[in-house]
């Protein structure tokens, strides 16, 4: 028999539980719609920024990547708003930004090595067509003086013209001009403000008379009548090019030389029947003729021959040099009879500590000929070229590069040394082998095993070390006679960058045709030196 105080008891038990239940079920519920909030404002950013960009796109016609962009938002919000497909919630960020700024660079790298893009060749063909007559422009002797007020909207000028015969009309760089109706008009006729506008006073006009001078409107959508400018920005006057498009013929005619120009189809630029090419042109697609000229101009194939060859010298004397030092002090300071062992491998590590580019600076400054601490006090004040001779030059790099290197091997080599159990050398030395033949027959191979890929790595590093090249040479002495901005001390990285960003004339086309190059030549070298790894792995 149940007594009564156990019942109340247990029901009170039971209304405890039923109570903690609910509790919980509330608070998941809570969280459930914070998580649900959190969500959709996570998303509605996300959406809001898309359909920005979705606009943007739709008025520059750039469909591939408008549709790109469309897709990519709908899978997300499908991804996101659905009550499964964890995984694919936690993987999608990440795949979204190695599209973006990994596959998607690369790939565009690669397309523009079968393009002209480069100084003089980086819009399309109708800007460049804008650009030629514009640049050409001439002021018409007898032009009809237009009345002006310079408008402002969002940061952009406008004219606002009253043209003679009273018609009144808006139009900017980039929009030609077209008539309005709701402009407002002073007692002499004049447009003087529009709605959505805001018109430039005196003061406005002569802070920004650069700007407002600067400004060519286009009368219509045909380039060849002319634009209007103005001097004051009260009055405008027609301006007409010397050189006239005609578009059904794809041609472009000097008028004071009667010389014409055409669309090869080939250049991407206007050329005359003598060579002589108008600038600047549009970028189009010409296929290997890049590769082409990499290696079929003598100006700029041996110029590449000579840095490939340094390429690999620098890669290569850098992994020996650092190695052999980094091995060597290892195995020095690896000895139980080493006294003050951990102060000597303090001091060894600090220039690893250094930032690299920070101490090729340093570098520079201290081999400077004519006022650097090398010269000026470890030689008595002799005027030694360091960085401006060539092969002296290639010594230096070699030797800060050394410098620089040294203890990343050395800290990897006695990590590896530490690793080898002292049983074996111990069974070595009972069996009769002398220190030397311990270390070359047994040591060596079983510390290659470990640092082989390492060294594989410092190699691929050193390849494309344009920090060093950079900061302490600057890649000189320069080659004059070379087609290429290149020097002596020039890996094929930094002549990527020179070709691509130093000097008047950027090649964008030739420079990521040198990085297709280099990417294979990096993949080739891994490529066998994995397979040796793999034979050494094996033999261990």
């Amino acid at each position: 028999m149940t007594h009564p105080g156990t019942e109340r008891d247990e029901a009170q038990v039971r209304e405890s539980k039923r109570s903690r239940q609910a509790a919980r079920i509330a608070e998941a519920a809570s969280a459930g719609v914070k998580t649900l909030l959190v969500k959709i404002v996570l998303l509605g950013i996300v959406d809001a920024i898309s359909v920005y960009a979705l606009f943007v796109l739709l008025l520059r016609a750039d469909w591939v990547v408008f549709g790109a962009v469309l897709l990519v938002t709908l899978i997300v919000n499908w991804i996101y708003f659905s009550k499964q497909k964890l995984p694919a919630k936690y993987l999608t960020p990440g795949l979204i930004f190695l599209l973006i700024f990994q596959i998607f660079v690369v790939g565009y790298s690669g397309y523009i090595a079968f393009t002209n893009y480069g100084t003089g060749h980086n819009s399309t063909k109708q800007d460049a067509i804008n650009a030629l007559i514009v640049s050409s422009q001439q002021r018409v002797p007898d032009s009809a003086t237009y009345k002006l007020t310079v408008v402002e909207q969002l940061g952009n000028y406008s004219f606002l013209v009253t043209e003679p015969d009273g018609t009144v009309s808006l139009g900017g760089t980039d929009a030609p001009l077209r008539p309005v109706t709701d402009a407002t008009l002073d007692d002499t006729g004049k447009a003087v403000a529009l709605p959505g506008y805001t018109s430039l006073k005196f003061n406005d006009i002569v802070g920004n008379q650069e700007k407002i001078a600067a400004l060519s409107v286009p009368l219509s959508d045909d380039p060849n009548d002319g634009t209007l400018r103005t001097p004051d920005g009260s009055k405008a006057y027609l301006y007409l090019s010397d050189l006239v498009y005609d578009e059904a013929a794809g041609t472009m005619t000097d008028t004071k030389t009667n010389t014409v120009y055409t669309d090869n189809g080939k250049t991407g630029s206007f050329v005359a029947a003598d060579g002589t090419e108008l600038l600047p042109g549009w970028k189009v697609e010409v296929g290997l003729a890049n590769f082409a000229k990499a290696f079929g101009s003598e100006s700029i194939r041996g110029p590449l021959i000579s840095v490939t060859l340094w390429t690999f010298a620098f890669a290569f004397l850098s992994v020996l040099t650092t190695f052999g030092l980094g091995l060597f002090l290892a195995i020095v300071f690896n000895d139980l009879r080493m006294r003050g062992r951990n102060v000597y491998r303090v001091v060894l590590i600090l220039p690893y500590a250094f930032p690299a580019f920070l101490s090729a600076l340093v570098w520079a400054g201290m081999l400077n000929p004519q006022f650097g601490f090398v010269n000026q006090v470890l030689f008595g004040g002799a005027d030694i070229p360091w960085l401006t001779n060539e092969w002296l030059a290639k010594f230096s790099i070699i030797f800060v590069n050394l410098w620089l290197g040294f203890p990343y091997m050395f800290l990897v080599c006695t990590g590896a040394l530490q690793s080898i159990p002292d049983e074996i050398q111990e069974a070595a030395t009972v069996d009769g082998a002398r220190p030397f033949q311990v270390f070359r027959l047994i040591k060596l191979p079983l510390l290659l095993v470990s640092v082989a890929p390492l060294l594989i790595s410092s190699f691929a590093f050193n390849f494309n070390n344009f920090n060093l090249i950079y900061m302490l040479t600057n890649g000189g002495p320069r080659d004059v006679t070379a087609g290429v901005n290149v020097g002596s001390t020039d890996i094929l990285i930094s002549m990527v960058y020179k070709v691509a960003f130093v000097g008047a004339n950027r090649d964008y086309g030739l420079a990521s045709a040198f990085s297709i190059i280099i990417f294979l030549l990096v993949a080739l070298v891994s490529v066998i030196s994995f397979k040796q790894t793999k034979a050494l792995e094996e033999l261990n």
